[in-house]
């Protein structure tokens, strides 16, 4: 049976390059909205931290309908670290729009997504969005995107792609570069003619592939994905079982089955093929897992997703003002919480550490790890964590490291500090090309040279700089990298931050802190110029005496201090520091927080 009321489609691309406002107006086009409504930008990004961002980090799925056809629409991610979200949800699909910006043309990611949507044969409609920019190469990104598509090894059908031309801001779409669309009908066109139709055996036996987990207070787990094979209805008893036979069948009922319509999930007795549909009532469904009739599971081929290529520890918060801030401090909330993450992140990973408390936690990038601290702290959770490091590969007998492509578009006056830093971190430069006033460069790096790099990269460049990765290789290892050439400024005792200890501190570097800040002896106040540790006393206070001179303590000026973020303190820890995570506050510590100690140990090491 052919299903030509239905078509299954994702939308894929580079980070920032437009896919969340464009579906924003496939809806508000699609019929999806009342008349005048009031909508906000980017109604997908329902996530506070996305909206923050601005970028996607989970697949989000929706639906349009244009002219009598219903249109599933899976907006998906576009940062490298959430490959893992587009690998997945491209199996509910029977076709991609890829979309790329009119002036940067095709990127890092747009490579990978595309790569993965070819090797499952999708069919693929290429929007280059955008197109109201001043600095717009239409013709040449074009030329571009059927480059990659030869390199990639396209079928003649696919590099047979139709080509529209959006301003997703606007809402127009045209099939010619100098033409100006109206709306996006030339689009809702192109989507019906060129995607296939859902196609599969309706009176066959069920068979039903998770794709994506969502999770409700009142009901539960909620699995996601698109009907194969036959048909599934409300109350149908289910066989689970699992392509790699990880876990045995087992028996379940599906108690509720959602439909998605617009943005809502609208409840529905049956659904049939190609239909993508949302149930629960299996409390332990996860990714991967394959929902059959109970007369014959068989299940479905689930995609091999990407491996993890960077790990760091998480522990429960050890330090003088653990407990103080956050509701869950135990590493039992700690590790329920990790464990429950797992469930509908299928690019993590995590296994118990070295300590009872504490656990290594494996993910694509350090952006993928921050998004979960981060999440985490909102939540109500304290913890400390270590300084990211690469996991390693053995291959063919040879100590084996991650590689990371990284393509670089920076003013021309700063091509010479970029080069130098990155060749200091072992980079291997592959092209340079000039574009307009700019240039181009592509090197390979190790990923563990890319760690603290991103803030010295916007220093160097002035903030012009564009900088963005993908995972390339495994390759052997390329010898040491110094990435930290600062020491930190310790605090030397604990109590309260005042300006007069303070302004002598700030002599010895850049500080972290301002007056009033509670601080503990090893916390981490400041950054020093100097290799080596400093220890200062910023709780120090002015000798009181009965003397007073006019105006000297008006001469106290203290230099404005540098607030770290959540991904700046990462990258700032060195091997001997945690990151104390609360949810109001950040904070670099040492390992060993007794000054003495610490020294013993440092004496220990050299």
């Amino acid at each position: 049976m052919i299903r030509n009321d239905l078509r299954n489609v994702a939308i894929i691309a580079h980070v920032d390059h437009g896919k969340t406002t464009l579906v924003d107006e496939l809806l508000k086009q699609g019929g999806v909205y009342r008349e005048h409504q009031v909508v906000e930008e980017r109604v997908m990004d329902n996530n506070a931290l996305e909206k923050e961002r601005g970028i996607t980090i989970l697949a989000k799925n929706t639906a349009a309908h244009y002219k009598g056809v219903k249109i599933n629409i899976i907006d998906t991610p576009g940062h490298a670290d959430f490959g893992g979200e587009v690998e997945r949800v491209l199996k509910m699909v029977n076709g991609v729009v890829l979309l790329v910006d009119a002036a940067e043309g095709p990127m890092p990611q747009t490579r990978f997504v595309l790569e993965k949507a070819l090797a499952l044969g999708h069919k693929i409609i290429i929007v280059i969005n955008k197109v109201d920019r001043p600095d717009a190469r239409l013709n040449d990104v074009g030329d571009e995107v059927l480059e990659l598509l030869l390199e990639l090894d396209a079928t003649d059908e696919q590099l047979d792609s139709p080509i529209v031309y959006c301003s997703g801001r606007a809402g127009t779409a045209s099939l010619h570069p100098n033409q100006e669309g109206t709306d996006l009908s030339v689009l809702f066109e192109k989507i019906i003619e060129h995607i296939p139709a859902p196609e599969g055996d309706e009176d066959g036996e069920m068979q039903f592939l998770v794709s994506s987990i969502d999770y409700n207070e009142f009901i539960g787990r909620v699995g996601i994905g698109r009907v194969e094979r036959g048909s599934i209805r409300k109350n149908q008893e289910v066989m689970i079982c699992d392509y790699h036979n990880i876990r045995t069948p087992k028996k379940g009922k599906l108690v509720n089955l959602y439909q998605i319509d617009g943005l809502q999930r609208v409840a529905c007795e049956t659904a049939g093929v190609g239909d993508i549909i949302c149930f629960s009532g299996i409390e332990d469904i996860t990714i991967g897992d394959t929902v059959t009739s109970v007369t014959n599971p068989e299940p479905l081929p689930f995609v091999k997703i990407g491996e993890p290529t960077v790990e760091m520890t998480f522990a429960v918060n050890d330090s003088p003002f653990a407990g103080r801030e956050g509701k869950f401090v135990t590493s039992r909330q700690l590790k329920d919480r990790l464990y429950k993450e797992l469930l509908k992140d299928v690019s993590l990973r995590v296994n118990e550490g070295d300590t009872t408390d504490s656990f290594r936690v494996s993910g694509r990038g350090e952006m993928h790890l921050s998004i979960l601290i981060e999440t985490m702290r909102r939540e109500g959770f304290e913890l400390s964590a270590s300084t990211p490091k690469v996991l390693m590969k053995v291959i063919d007998g040879k100590n084996c490291e991650p590689i990371e492509k990284i393509l670089i578009d920076v003013p021309e006056e700063s091509v010479g500090a970029v080069v130098e830093k990155l060749g200091a971190r072992k980079g291997e430069l592959i092209h340079m090309s000039p574009s307009g006033l700019r240039m181009r460069i592509v090197y390979l790096i190790p990923s563990r040279g890319l760690f603290g790099y991103r803030n010295e990269f916007l220093t160097d460049t002035r903030g012009e700089g564009i900088l963005n990765t993908i995972f390339d290789s495994y390759q052997p290892y390329k010898g040491d990298i110094t990435i930290r050439r600062t020491g930190s400024l310790v605090a030397f005792e604990t109590g309260e931050a005042v300006s007069y200890g303070l302004y002598n501190a700030q002599e010895r570097g850049n500080l972290f802190i301002g007056p009033g800040t509670p601080v503990y002896e090893g916390m981490v106040v400041g950054v020093s110029p100097k290799l080596e540790d400093i220890n200062v006393n910023v709780c120090k206070r002015k000798q009181a005496t009965n003397m007073r001179a006019s105006g000297s303590d008006d001469s106290l000026r203290l230099v404005p201090f540098n607030k770290m973020s959540l991904e700046e303190s990462l990258e700032f820890l060195s091997e001997d520091e945690l990151l104390e995570v609360t949810p109001k506050s950040l904070r670099i510590r040492k390992r060993i927080l007794d000054n003495g100690s610490r020294g013993k140990s440092n004496k220990g090491k050299k």
